[in-house]
Formats: structure tokens, sequence, C-alpha cells
């Protein structure tokens, strides 16, 4: 698991950036500050984008020669560079002032083009939630929103210091749903509707308490387990847990400066119509853990986290190809997307960044993830770092520039094996993208 280069992590965190580190997300995603009169705010953010890669096709295997899905952008996954609009947001947010204050609404919609959008429906709904803060200790928050866990999917997105979700977090966290193993001949197997985005719909009962310079915060919910915008599909309901403990230096909001450590679980079912050639609903844990900390003060901020995965595990596609492709074996087969319903996975980064003026900052982060690594004939290791520049505008503008180093072994094979010469074909990739919230 190597947790012991987990614990390199906190060295200090930035002054004039919009980065986000220590902040508590429990309160400012859901719960607006005390004392405020504000029966409706409209807020949102665009994120246009430009990515790159070498477009190195893929060298071995039925798909050979073929385009690697691992080199192509996402989320159509039919080029290797493209402009894109990533997000394009707007919501709207309040109380019921001046008849309840502790009433408190959050909505949120998604018109870019991602992996909320391009598996479902052009524009669609991310958030919808309502928090009652009238019980001391227990506020209560239902409707649909980000479930309490893993840091780079609690956060808010849009204060994010990197365009791209580690590794991690991206293959463990932000969940993918299919119908199937992948194992059906002849079937893509492609997702059946928009990813997790790191929420649920269901009902959170949590508490933020003071107590002099340190903020204690807990969550309790339980949900659907069945992405966004949908009902539970199989009547079993995931459980999230949450705490965290911050040191607070000062400032407020995604501003403050501090040191937070946390922990989270989560546990639910999922379920597949066809597992191994055979037909038929069969439900399957899937479990994830995770602790970690965060840093920033003055010039300086830290991040790291590990987390572990048991149960269901998304596990790539057929060959590394795009599902869907057909290969040149007899007969010929098409690539599919696979899940792994009982497989183990762990993982974690490190994120240092540094403000060099209040208007540019730099920014590296190292991570890792080891994905099915209870087999030797299934792992694969991925390791990447990556360089980030952050020019900001001003307050709300900023231009991030992003150089990711990636490399993929499978170590339980020879390096001559045919997946170890389609994991080499993983190129680096560019990212430039523009954000401005409003």
């Amino acid at each position: 698991m190597r947790i012991n280069q987990v614990i390199l992590s906190v060295c200090l965190a930035t002054g004039a950036s919009a980065s986000a580190h220590a902040a508590n997300w429990l309160a400012l995603q859901g719960t607006e500050p005390a004392g405020s009169t504000d029966r409706a705010v409209l807020w949102g953010f665009v994120q246009p984008e430009y990515t790159y890669t070498e477009n190195t096709p893929l060298e071995a295997g039925p798909f050979a020669g073929q385009d690697a899905i691992f080199n192509q952008a996402a989320p159509a996954r039919d080029s290797s560079n493209s402009f894109l609009l990533r997000r394009a947001r707007i919501g709207v947010r309040g109380n019921n002032f001046p008849l309840d204050s502790k009433t408190n609404y959050f909505f949120l919609v998604e018109a870019g083009n991602n992996g909320i959008t391009h598996f479902d429906s052009s524009v669609a709904m991310t958030d919808a939630s309502i928090t009652l803060s009238h019980i001391p200790h227990a506020r209560i928050r239902a409707g649909q929103f980000k479930y309490p866990g893993a840091e780079e999917g609690l956060q808010a997105i849009h204060v994010f210091d990197y365009i791209n979700f580690t590794s991690v977090t991206d293959q463990l966290l932000l969940e993918r749903f299919v119908d199937e193993d992948g194992s059906r001949a002849g079937d893509s197997n492609d997702l059946n509707g928009s990813v997790g985005a790191f929420r649920d719909i269901g009902v959170q009962v949590f508490d933020i308490k003071r107590y002099g310079d340190w903020e204690h915060s807990y969550a309790l919910m339980v949900g659907n387990g069945n992405g966004l915008n949908r009902n539970d599909n199989n009547n079993d309901k995931d459980l999230y847990y949450y705490w965290s403990s911050e040191l607070v230096f000062g400032g407020a909001g995604a501003r403050r400066e501090g040191w937070k450590m946390f922990a989270w679980h989560h546990t639910g079912e999922r379920t597949l119509d066809f597992v191994g050639g055979v037909a038929g609903e069969q439900d399957f844990d899937r479990d994830r853990s995770g602790i970690g900390t965060t840093f920033r003060k003055g010039r300086y901020r830290a991040a790291a986290e590990y987390i572990d995965a048991d149960g269901m595990i998304f596990n790539g596609s057929d060959g590394g190809a795009v599902p869907g492709s057909v290969g040149t074996s007899n007969p010929a087969v098409v690539a599919s997307f696979n899940m792994a319903p009982e497989g183990e996975a762990e993982g974690y980064y490190v994120h240092l960044g540094y403000a060099v003026t209040p208007k540019i900052e730099f920014d590296l982060r190292y991570d890792y993830l080891a994905r099915l690594s209870d087999s030797d004939a299934g792992e694969r290791e991925f390791t990447n770092w990556t360089l980030g520049m952050q020019y900001f505008f001003n307050k709300k503008t900023r231009l991030t520039v992003n150089y990711e180093f990636r490399d993929l072994e499978a170590p339980g094979l020879a390096s001559s094996h045919p997946a170890n010469q389609i994991v080499d074909g993983l190129d680096d990739r560019l990212g430039v993208q523009l954000l401005a919230i409003f």
C-alpha cells in the first residue's frame, strides 16, 4: 500500500490565490452563513479548455493500430486534442429570510460537455438540496448533493488547483454506471447514464463545531447509490461517514487558512445484469475509505490523501481500446467497458503549491494508483507527476496550465507481455483551462 509514502504531506499553503485547501465544504456547499439575509443569490462559472496528447496508437493486442482510450479527450474519446467547454454551471442559493434564516437551499445545473451531460442530457441538474439547521448539533440536508468523502470530490471544482483529477480519485471515486461486467461478446457495455460526480440523492445529518482555534465536523449520510437524477435501482442504500478536525489560522470561506485532517468511509452495493457470461441480476459490495490532510498558510499549501477500495472496481476497457471499436481478430471482437465485481485497489496523492506573487502560482502533484492489486495478471499501476501554473487575472478569473507525466505498467506480467506493450503507449498530457466565476 506504500502508506509510508502517503505521510509525506503537510507543507504550508497559499496567500492570494483562489485555492481552497483547509475550507469546510460541509458548511460552504448548502449552508448559508449565520445572519445571512440573502433569499436568492445567482452564481456560476464557465471553464473552456484545451487538451492535447500525441495520440500514440495501441501497439499490441486485438485492437493494435487503433486509438488508445487513455490518449483521447474525454468525454467523447474521439480526438486526442480538442477545445471543449469542460463545465458551464449556473445556480442559485439562499434561505427563507425573513421567515426562517435556518432553512437554506442550494440549486445548480450543468450545461458543459463532460461525463455528467455527455451520456445523459445536454443540461443536467447536479445539486438540489434543502438544509435545516434547527436541531442543535444535528443539521439535516436532504436532496441531491455532494456526499461527504474525499477532498478532491467534496471540494468545489471551481477552486480546484488542477485541471484533471488524480488517477486514484478518477478511477475509484468518480463512479461510472454500467449494466454488465463487460464479458458479453459483441457488446460495448457503454455507460448507462452520467458519471456519479461525487453526488448522491439522500439525507445527511451533520454539524460543524468550533472550540477555540479548532473546528470539528462530522457527517452521516444515507443515499441511493445510483448516481445523478435517478431512483435507487436495488433497494440497498449507501452509507457515508465523515469526520474532520481543523486548526484554523484565519480567513473565511474558501480562502480560509488552516491545517485540516479528515477521514471518511463509504459502503454500499451495486447491481450488474450479466457477469462472467451468466445472465441475471447480481449485487456486489462497493466499499471505499480514505484519510488525508490539507494545509494552507501564507504563500504555501499542501495536501495528501490515501484511498482504499474493496469490492466493485471500474476496470478500463478491452485492450485499452475505445468501447465500440472492432478488433482485427477472427472472429472480430468488440471493445467494451469493464467492471471488476470483486477486487481491491489503493492509491494516494501528494500536492504542493507556492504563490510566487499574488497573480502567479506554481503547483506540483504526484499520484499513484494500484488497480486490482489483488490480481497478478490484472493489476495496473498508474503513476503521474503533474506540473501546474495558475495565473490570476483577478479573484474570480484565472488561467491554469498543466503538464502531466503519465506512466502505466502491468507489474505482474513480463515487460514483453501484450498488456505492457499496450500501456507503454500512454502519452503525457497537456491541458490549458480558463475559469471565470460570476
